[in-house]
């Protein structure tokens, strides 16, 4: 996925509309936007990103934002699977406020990850907890 070349208030305003609308919270479709930013920074050049490496570079960035609260907090904007983040760029995609190519699909997203998993279980096997409840 890739942006496309809009002013940021009429962007604010499309994204508004479709929280407004939808099933997800406004704060979703920021997240996302910001999400696909932090993979093409991490990526290293500014190019189409796979549903893949979004859902990814989306699940370090919660890691990184949230730590164990990740996992709460996307599912408390309506995120609950990979899929919801698909359904997101999908809208986006439908508001020209991201292009997609031929080759993408809502599917690219779907059973990427387990938010359990990935975002409550590794942050605490990265950050143990030391014997007297300190990290």
């Amino acid at each position: 996925m890739s942006q496309e070349s809009t002013s940021q208030q009429e962007i604010l305003q499309r994204i508004e509309r479709l929280a407004r609308g939808g099933g997800y919270r406004l704060e979703a479709y920021d997240f996302v936007m910001r999400g696909l930013d932090f993979t093409i920074r991490g990526l290293g050049e500014r190019r189409h990103v796979s549903g893949a490496e979004l859902v990814d570079g989306i699940m370090e960035f919660a890691k990184g934002e949230f730590g164990p609260l990740a996992k709460h907090v996307l599912n408390a904007w309506g995120i609950h699977t990979s899929r919801d983040f698909g359904e997101i760029v999908f809208e986006l995609v439908g508001e020209g406020i991201l292009k997609k190519t031929e080759d993408d699909c809502i599917e690219d997203f779907d059973g990427r990850c387990d938010f359990g998993e990935l975002l409550e279980r590794d942050y605490y096997r990265d950050h143990p907890v030391l014997d007297d409840g300190r990290r």
